[in-house]
């Protein structure tokens, strides 16, 4: 038998087929359109993720037995309002998670009714690209469009429904619409209040790996599939991608070094940081998971060497970074070229290098960069470790950790281990093992993934480096703080 695995993304769809015991067949991707009507704005019409759906999946199963076909899960952009009305059609474009016309709202909700208060009704404050601001958004501004609303959905959950005909969530998901209570995973009744709708206009929640139904009749006809293969309700892209890592189970951790970079921290117990610093979600493992991102982390390296020294060869520009150099930069970079998230919340941060003399090298500005992004991610771990969650090795992933260098420098900034695994592939691979799931053919996503997904590289930290880097890491902590009254007001004065 096989399944299949849809990344629902921002820019295009990915498709992969895979054999139940993780053998991977094909990959698909189909793109489709981003509309931006106003700056600042994102919006996607939904229609177009469903025939990009179908088109990629009549590739993906070309050459393949359709009667083979058990499931189909998801991994999804979390966050955009998909709003249905009585007849299910959609009353208007998707706006999504990158949007940002909800600063308003976030701030009623945030300091009008209180960061705290909303924290204790969801366990996370509002940010401009949640779901529940973005519903108070279509409240005010389009309060026609507002009074036609009978179901509220995210991205995934609307391909769901096209296969399945049922208004399906995950609680994953769901945790980063600000509407459920995450801790008890259900709705909360004073969010709903807050933004003027009822539990029945939002989906029925599962867990990741639960089976939502099965396809309808007249889908299953059009898609030459058995009408038994099992819709699996799948997950939000963080957490299906971590769960495409291995990243399952109470103290594991996954760190992607892509564009932005993501720190993900599983945990058992529901916590939350007083400053709402990290994300405090449920989990596609059916535990829960804290998350914080450093908005340009392989972005500030890619800066760094496009813009500013002008170079494609990466890797020999870090050739002169030699083990003796390791822990004792005097140079020191704040990643903040696009504000930052975890743990500052601050858009008006911005990038800085510290510390230049005139024996500054170019190799230390650029050892500088590697170091400043591995600190602030180390600030995510920090909270984490708070908790009281022991974090002892990470699983590193995206196009960072194809540096030797920024392995060694992760390990030892971290006091951890850092594996490497045997697939590239993420969300989509993901979906699949959630799919493999919740037809059975695993008893839960702990044991899959123990089965499908194994370390091929583990680069582990020196006691010297580690003590070396701790004492530069509480220099690197000192800096933001001195700086922000600074930060505020350049942004004052690039207005």
């Amino acid at each position: 038998m096989v399944l299949v695995g849809v990344d629902l993304g921002t820019s295009s769809v990915k498709m992969l087929l895979m054999e139940e015991n993780g053998d991977i067949k094909k990959i698909v991707t189909r793109e489709y359109p981003l509309s931006i009507p106003r700056p600042g704005w994102s919006e996607q019409n939904p229609e177009d993720w469903w025939n990009a759906f179908k088109d990629g999946l009549a590739e993906l199963l070309s050459e393949a037995d359709h009667s083979q076909v058990a499931g189909i899960s998801f991994s999804g952009q979390m966050h955009g309002l998909v709003i249905l009305d009585g007849e299910d059609n959609v009353i208007r474009p998707a706006i999504l998670w990158n949007d940002g016309r909800t600063q308003k709202e976030c701030d009623y909700l945030n300091k009008t009714i209180g960061r705290e208060k909303i924290s204790s009704y969801t366990g996370n404050m509002a940010l401009t690209g949640f779901t529940a601001p973005k519903i108070l958004w279509v409240k005010e501004n389009e309060p026609e469009n507002f009074a036609k609303i009978n179901k509220i959905m995210l991205p995934k959950d609307y391909i769901a429904y096209r296969l399945s005909g049922v208004h399906c969530t995950d609680v994953s998901d769901a945790s980063g619409m600000l509407l459920l209570d995450v801790k008890n995973k259900k709705w909360s009744k004073e969010m709903l209040e807050l933004c003027s709708i009822n539990e029945s206009q939002l989906a029925k929640l599962h867990e990741s790996y639960e089976a939502v139904g099965t396809l309808t009749a007249a889908i299953a006809a059009e898609l030459d599939l058995p009408q038994t293969v099992k819709v699996v309700a799948g997950g939000g892209d963080q957490a299906v991608g971590a769960v495409g890592t291995g990243t399952v189970g109470h103290g594991m951790c996954s760190v992607s070094l892509g564009t932005s970079g993501t720190v993900f921290i599983v945990s058992k117990e529901f916590a939350v940081d007083d400053a709402n610093a990290l994300h405090s979600f449920a989990h596609a493992d059916g535990q829960f998971h804290f998350m914080g991102c450093t908005l340009a982390a392989a972005a500030s390296n890619k800066w760094w060497m496009d813009e500013i020294i002008r170079t494609t060869a990466y890797g020999d520009e870090q050739k002169g970074i030699t083990n003796d150099k390791l822990g004792k930069n005097g140079v020191y970079y704040l990643p903040y070229l696009m504000g930052e998230r975890t743990p500052i919340n601050n858009p008006n941060a911005r990038g800085t290098f510290t510390g230049l003399m005139m024996n500054t090298s170019r190799e230390d500005m650029t050892q500088a960069v590697l170091e400043g992004v591995a600190f602030s991610l180390r600030d995510a771990l920090e909270i984490a470790r708070s908790f009281g969650v022991t974090i002892d090795r990470i699983r590193i992933n995206g196009g960072g950790s194809k540096s030797p260098l920024w392995c060694k420098i992760m390990a030892n900034v971290m006091n951890v281990k850092v594996d490497k695994i045997n697939s590239a592939e993420g969300p989509a691979f993901g979906a699949a093992i959630l799919a493999a799931v919740g037809c059975g053919f695993y008893p839960s996503v702990k044991d899959a993934t123990s089965k499908l997904i194994s370390v091929v590289e583990t680069t582990e930290q020196d006691a010297d480096l580690v003590a070396l880097y701790d004492k530069r890491y509480q220099v690197w902590k000192q800096l933001y703080p001195a700086m922000k009254d600074v930060f505020d007001v350049m942004a004052e004065a690039e207005v």
